[in-house]
This record gives C-alpha cells, structure tokens and sequence, in this order.
C-alpha cells in the first residue's frame, strides 16, 4: 500500500505531507485549494512527464516522494530488485522524483538513480490511476480492447504479449525483405563492378611492394651508361684499371701506408696499433672494389627489360588509379571486395530464409490470433455480466452493458475489435460507450468495470486513485458510488478525489486540502494539508453539503455519517 507521499514545490502545495491507511482514503477540499496536484505529485511517482511548468514559482524544483509498504512475495520486489533499488527491512520502498525549473527530472527507486522508465514499469504492481481522463479514454475501442483482455488474466496477457513479440518481428523480417527487394538492382549493379575490378586485378597479379620495386628498375636502367662510368671511375681509384694509367690508387696508397707504420712500429707500440687499424680500413676497401667489380659486370644496358618494366609499371598504373594509391592498398581493396561480393551474392539467400521465417510468422500469428479471438469472445459476455452487476449496485438499476467482439484483419494486438455498448435502462437501445453515455454514466460505468477488473486480478494491484471519479453525478448515485469504493477498499487500498460528501463520508480516513493566504497569493502549506476527525470533519463534510458550516448543514453531515455504514 501507499503509506505516505510528500510534495514539496508542486503548484500551489509549498509542502505537504499526508499520511495514509489501509481502506478507503477521501481526500476533499474547496477548488483551487491544491487536490490536483495530489495527483501531479502522484504522476510524477509513476514515471510520468515532468512538466517544469508545474514547479512553484520561485523555487528551483519540485519533489514527490511516496513510501510504499511492500508486502512478501509481491511482484514489486522482484522489479526493484533487477534495478538496483533496496528496501527497508520492513519492506517499505522508498520513491523520490524531482523536476527542476530549468526542465531536468531524476529518478529514484529504493535509493537508486533510476531512468524514468523504470518508475513506469513498476508502476502497475504498485498503484493503478483513474481520472476523468480514463473516462474519456474509455471511449476508445483500443481502451476498450484493454479492459477485456485485462479481464480475462494473466495467461490471457503472457499470450497476448508473445503475440506482439511475433507481431514486432514479422514486421521487423517483412521490412528487411522489402529492403532486399527494393535493394536488389543496386546490389546486382555493385556486385558487378567488383567482379571487373577482382577480375582486372586477377589478371595483373600485383605484389606488394611491387611498383617500388619497379621504379628503381626503370630508374636503373634508364641511366645505365651514367651509373656504369661513376662506378668505374670509383672502381679505377680504388683498385686501378688496365688503361696503362701509372697513378698510384687507393688500395695501394692505404698499403703503403700501412707498411710505413709497421716498420715504424717496431718502435713505437702505440703506431703498430694504427698499422692494424689501417690494415683493417684496406680490408673493407678491397671487399668495396670487389663488388664493384661485380656490379660493373652486371651493368649492361638492357631496352627489352627497360620496356617490359615500363610495360608492367603501366599495368598497375591502372589498377592504382581505380583501387588504390599502391600495390598493397589495391591488394587491400581487393580483400574487402572479396568479402563485399560474398555478401551481396548471399543476398537472395538471405530472401530466401527471411521468406521463409515471414510465412512462418504468419502461421503462428494466426494461430495466437484465433486462440486470442476464442478467449475475447468467451469472455466478452462473462466480464458484460459482471459489470452489469456493479451498475446495479451504482443507482443504474436495469442499465446493461454489452461487449461485442468483432473479427477484423490481422493487426498489432490479434485480428479483433471489442465495442463496448450501454444500455442506460431497460427497453433503450444499446448505445456505443464513445458516443451515447453521459459523464456521469461514464464515471460509473469506469468505476464498475475497475472493480471488476480488481477482482479479477486478486490482489495483484494493492492500491486505487480514483480522481473525482464522482463528476457529472449526485444523490442517490453517489451514495451508491460511495459504497462500492468502500466496498473495494475491504481488499485494497482506495483513495478518492472527491467534491461530494456522500462519497465522502465512507472513508475510513478524510484528508483536507484548505488554502492559506500569505503576501505573494493563495499558497498550500504542510499544517493546510490534514486528516479530519469528529467536529472537524463534521464540518467539512457540511461546507461540502451547503457550502457553508451550519448547525443544519451539521446535522445533515452527521445524519449521512450514520447512514454511510458499510454493512
């Protein structure tokens, strides 16, 4: 149940703090005076969207928090569990939310920042909200559709839910197909053009690094008598030549030199070292002459190997102008492509399978949709009778309600449309509830198929809201009304918005919201939000009656008090 909400900043409510109780709980008080804004409050607990416009002016947030007693083994737990939240040892949850001015709301479940969504999972095990809005979407087929499968259980639901599951993915497959379809000339045109281009490169066969390799080729033999002469003419100083030139070369200059120090070195140890260094340079300097020479014998100019590197250097000119800035990148290309082409050619294969798993997602649709249609049009008349049963416990003797399922085509939620009819009283012609039924009929006949969806539920849902359910009716009706929320509250917790005292004075529990007025206007604060008992709520229950607190108007309070015993 919900033990206690705060607010604090929430439109005209500076603070306030009110305490519930288990059974039927009124909370009354004159217009203006802040009982909406119970509701807002509440909304906001539920994961509902924060309106910045709601925040007092003045202050820089709003906040509600609600303490919620959750009892063993209740659904709930498990919810607040997988969110990281905690409770109390007593099982009480604790459920902060805050809305700043500026537009910024935060979310706390059991002491744990939570994102909004979470709050309005957890929100139907914990309380479920009528207002007159729901009345006004009761109307509506889909709504309609809800309150009968609601209805028929949690079974009803679990195969409801795996319907949408198929649901979304037959048209998350059907889509994917379509885009194949739509999809198929551009991926034939791109698979083509990588085939021209694997086929191109197959035939070249490039090799990484290759076209570096080829441009110090051509280099090489494009300046073959150039290089021949430097390396000659390094060779002849090195070693000599055999042009008959008597100068002394390099080689044998370093080994007289070498000699020289040797001789001297008998002498002076530290120039014998030197003749060995010297004698080491000589060495390396006849290995250099060597390969020149090696070198020199290979130089030969060669204009067929010039023209077929010129050739070869051309065939992958063209490759790098179209896959790559070299031979590696375009061996890169070549790998990706590879894979692409792979991919597209798997394409109809993948039509194919995503054809396949389409039809068969129609199969089980149609079968989840049959056993739906057969469970909706088995209870249709069953849940019309129970109803029927309230409005004649809520002043709407001989009124009756019928449901209709009709088969449609296959949709999101099966292949079925549930209208919901009323006949106001016996002998009048059914009228659709989005068209013939007063307000005060709607709230009714809202109020009589809430019960019976409770009922229905056994306890799953712990507490009600109902927010001036009560609208558009009076006397009589109201007393009724007023009987049956204290009747549903023998098993659940009920809390009632209301501005009739005939309601009112079921409660177990009356909470008033009255205004105070300060400098900047009419304001709410936390001693004008209270429980009521004996003379005070005598009183209130006679400005509700008369407008005023009167001796009569008392008397009519307390008269209505003793009438108002639940038996």
């Amino acid at each position: 149940m919900l033990e206690e909400i705060s607010l604090e900043n929430i439109g005209v409510i500076t603070h306030a703090r009110i305490p519930l109780a288990p059974g039927l709980t009124a909370i009354t008080g004159e217009t203006g005076a802040g009982k909406t804004m119970l509701l807002t409050g509440l909304d906001l607990l539920m994961g509902g969207k924060a309106d910045p416009g709601r925040v007092r002016t003045g202050t820089e947030r709003a906040a509600a928090e609600g303490t919620f007693v959750l009892a063993p083994g209740a659904p709930a737990r498990e919810r607040v569990a997988d969110a990281g939240g905690e409770l109390d040892d007593d099982g009480t949850l604790v459920v902060l939310r805050t809305v700043a001015a500026a537009g910024r709301s935060r979310a706390h479940l059991g002491g744990r920042t939570v994102p909004q969504t979470v709050l309005a999972e957890i929100a139907g095990e914990l309380v479920t909200v009528h207002g007159q809005a729901d009345q006004l979407r009761l109307r509506s087929p889909r709504r309609q559709r809800e309150a009968l499968d609601a209805y028929l259980g949690r079974d009803h639901l679990a195969l409801l839910e795996r319907y949408r599951d198929a649901w979304a993915e037959r048209t998350a497959v059907g889509e994917e197909a379509a885009r194949l379809v739509a999809e198929r000339d551009d991926r034939a045109r791109e698979a083509e053009l990588l085939r021209l281009g694997l086929t191109e490169i197959e035939r070249v066969e490039p090799r990484a690094g290759e076209d570096t390799e080829l441009d110090m080729l051509v280099e090489r033999l494009s300046n073959v008598e150039e290089i021949r002469a430097g390396a000659a003419d390094a060779h002849a100083t090195l070693v000599g030549d055999d042009s008959g030139d008597d100068r002394p070369h390099v080689i044998s200059l370093v080994d007289h030199a070498r000699r020289a120090l040797e001789h001297a070195g008998e002498h002076d140890p530290a120039l014998a070292d030197l003749a060995e260094r010297i004698a080491e340079a000589g060495y390396a300097l006849a290995e250099v002459g060597t390969e020149l020479s090696s070198h020199l014998a290979g130089l030969e100019a060669d204009p067929a190997a010039l023209e077929r590197a010129h050739e070869r250097r051309a065939q992958l000119t063209g490759l790098t102008r179209s896959y790559g800035q070299d031979a590696a990148a375009v061996l890169e290309w070549a790998s990706h492509a590879g894979l692409r082409l792979l991919e597209l050619e798997g394409g109809d294969e993948r039509l194919v399978a995503l054809r396949e798993r389409r039809d068969a997602l129609d199969a089980l649709l149609a079968d989840m949709s049959a056993d739906l249609g057969e469970a909706r049009r088995r209870g249709a008349n069953v849940f019309a009778d129970d109803v029927t049963a309230e409005l004649d416990g809520l002043a709407m003797a001989g009124a009756s309600l019928l449901v209709d399922v009709a088969d449609t085509e296959l949709g999101p939620y099966g292949a079925n449309e549930v209208t919901i009819s009323l006949v106001p009283h016996a002998g009048a012609p059914a009228s659709p509830l989005g068209r013939g039924a007063s307000g005060g009929e709607l709230s009714r006949v809202m109020l009589a198929v809430e019960v019976v969806l409770a009922a229905s539920r056994s306890g799953e849902t712990p507490s009600f809201v109902f927010d001036e359910i009560d609208a558009g009716i009076g006397g009589r009706a109201a007393l009724e009304v007023g009987a049956r929320l204290a009747r549903l509250a023998r098993d659940a917790q009920v809390i009632v918005v209301t501005h009739l005292a005939q309601v009112a004075a079921y409660a177990d529990q009356h909470v008033v919201v009255t205004k105070s007025t300060a400098a900047d206007g009419d304001v709410v604060t936390q001693s004008d939000v209270r429980t009521v008992v004996g003379d005070e709520r005598l009183a209130e229950l006679a400005r509700m009656l008369s407008g005023q607190d009167s001796d009569t108007a008392r008397a009519h309070a307390a008269e209505l008090l003793r009438s108002t015993v639940v038996g």
